[in-house]
């Protein structure tokens, strides 16, 4: 029954503590994405960024898997990743700090008179209830982000006070007491705190669980401190998990991650008890509480950054060298991380950046195909098909990844964001499968060795310097997400549109004259009707960044009132028509 009650407490602590982080990541989501730009700018600022952070959640095990995720997606740097793991790695500190609180007994009464207050049993169902009522009656979701964390917060600490009922019938228990001496043997001992934290997949809980057994009065100093070091290499064990499905750096990542706590653990072990057999320290066969087992983690975590953080860039390099690159590593798959969908500003954040690779790779396919009309490389036709390929999986992966995250709770600006992004794959995915149309049209040029007629090749050259253009503005409109360039798109589709008709026009008078042949027409009609699909798809992705930078998306309707009554849009038209007459 002792051993079901640890489990149970066990069970509860884990859950108040993934409770309590899941509800402050919720509600402090949406200022993450700007938060992370400004605190990363320099290794001190990313530091207290991952200590603060951690200090707040309560488990690096859970900040250094959202760096894992932030690095996998390419919003935070490997060295920026590193200062941050590091003061994640003091910010979990404070969680043995605050499960101590539980250390505090009845003996004296002087003492206990001034600080009985910190018993949790004192005003634990204070927070408990101030919690529930938060959830039952707040009406904002925020204040029921706050009653979450009040919730978890308690439980987490009832779950400590049950593993210390459980296990305290072990202080006179000679078994266990024969247990704990052969971890006198400092290596027993790592690989004990190792396996103990790798288990339960959290250093704050492996701690939590030393110190209900600290309770006991069986465990030294000596037997103590390996276990504690060697917790901290298990805890790496979780971003090591989430890295599985990383791309490089996500991997790098998690392996500085491991790299950090086991030379810390090697470097400081090792010199303690070297500094030991000369020195013969007098605590280390004393009986260590929960505070000092707080304590002992607290000054190995600062030993390890003291001794690692001026060679963050080392860290980084050994990482780099253990986590080679691949060949797949701009799969949209890689780029793409779910573990940010938990953060949905970042995610949308990810997810556009994303969106605006697929767009240069779609308008790069473009370009690459109009040049092959005139001058045909077959190497260069292979090239325009696999960027469609890659352009088809980009839109795929984006599709199902922007699905995932509009289930989430997203503020008004990340859902018009997310329904941008849902129109636009399209369009781009649509402009490179009408490059390889074009590269079709252009094998079919060079297979019946058909040459146009110098007034044709002149009108070619137009047309393709305006989609050349549209495609430019199209790309840095939405890439820059810029309403004025924009703006600029419809007005030169108008134009594009009316250079199609013009040139089928001046072909059909050839054609009267027998200046061109029919199989030229043919052809010269398929180039033309790519050309203004093309137009069509990029005035579609100018109309929805216009429309939802107004909250709304009925295209249809901007786009007839555009052409009937904006001076601006008369006016690009012509400046357009002029710099691309016939």
């Amino acid at each position: 029954m002792d051993i079901l009650a640890l489990i149970c407490g066990l069970a509860l602590f884990l859950y108040g503590m993934d409770s309590m982080g899941n509800a402050l990541k919720k509600s402090a989501g949406s200022g993450l994405k700007a938060t992370l730009g400004k605190m990363t700018a320099s290794p001190w600022r990313g530091f207290a960024l991952g200590l603060g952070v951690t200090a707040i959640i309560q488990s690096s095990s859970a900040t250094t898997v959202m760096v894992v995720g932030f690095v996998n997606s390419g919003t935070m740097t490997l060295l920026q990743a590193i200062s941050v793991i590091m003061g994640a790695n003091v910010g979990t500190a404070v969680t043995a700090w605050i499960t101590g609180l539980s250390g505090i007994g009845e003996g004296g009464a002087a003492a206990v008179a001034a600080l009985k207050w910190l018993k949790p049993s004192s005003w634990m169902p204070l927070v408990a209830l101030a919690g529930v009522a938060l959830i039952m009656f707040a009406k904002r979701s925020r204040r029921k982000d706050i009653g979450t964390i009040l919730i978890g917060f308690s439980i987490l600490m009832v779950g400590m006070d049950m593993m210390g009922d459980a296990v305290g019938g072990l202080k006179d228990s000679e078994a266990f007491q024969s247990i704990l001496t052969m971890f006198n043997n400092p290596i027993l001992g790592v690989l004990a705190g190792l396996v103990l934290t790798a288990i339960v997949q959290s250093s704050s809980a492996s701690i939590g669980i030393l110190q209900s057994l600290s309770t006991t009065g069986a465990i030294t100093y000596g037997a103590a401190i390996p276990i504690i070091l060697g917790q901290n290499i298990g805890t790496c064990v979780t971003a090591m998990l989430s890295a599985i499905s990383a791309n490089k750096n996500g991997k790098r990542a998690a392996v500085a991650h491991l790299y950090f706590n086991v030379i810390g653990v090697v470097f400081w072990l090792s010199a303690f008890y070297l500094v030991d057999l000369f020195a013969n320290f007098a605590f280390v066969d004393s009986t260590i509480n929960m505070w000092g087992i707080a304590a002992v983690h607290t000054i190995f975590k600062l030993l390890a950054v003291g001794l690692l953080f001026p060679f963050s860039k080392y860290l980084e390099k050994l990482a780099t060298l253990t986590v080679k690159d691949k060949a797949d590593d701009d799969a949209p798959s890689k780029l793409l991380d779910p573990r940010l969908i938990a953060t949905p500003a970042i995610a949308v954040q990810r997810a556009t950046e994303v969106t605006a690779t697929m767009a240069g790779i779609a308008c790069t396919a473009l370009r690459k195909s109009i040049r092959l009309i005139t001058v045909y490389d077959a190497d260069e036709a292979d090239l325009v098909r696999d960027l469609e390929n890659k352009a088809d999986m980009y839109e795929d992966e984006l599709g199902s990844y922007l699905v995932k995250i509009s289930a989430a709770d997203l503020t008004v600006a990340d859902n018009h964001q997310l329904t941008k992004l849902l129109h636009i794959i399209g369009d781009f995915e649509r402009i490179s499968d009408h490059a390889v149309n074009i590269v079709e049209s252009a094998e079919e040029i060079r297979s019946k060795k058909l040459a146009f007629s110098q007034e044709a090749q002149r009108e070619l050259a137009v047309m393709t310097a305006a989609i050349g253009e549209i495609l430019d503005i199209s790309e840095r409109a939405f890439c820059e997400n810029d309403l004025s360039l924009a703006s600029r798109i419809e007005p030169l589709e108008q134009v594009v549109d009316s250079l199609k008709d013009q040139i089928k026009a001046n072909h059909i008078r050839r054609l009267q004259k027998s200046e061109c042949s029919i199989e030229h027409g043919f052809v010269l009609s398929d180039l033309l009707n790519n050309f203004e699909r093309v137009s069509d798809h990029c005035s579609n992705v100018g109309g929805c960044i216009i429309e939802l930078a107004h909250d709304a998306l009925d295209l249809h309707k901007y786009l007839s009132e555009v052409k009937a009554e904006d001076a601006a849009f008369k006016s690009d038209y012509d400046a357009f028509a002029k710099k691309y007459a016939l």
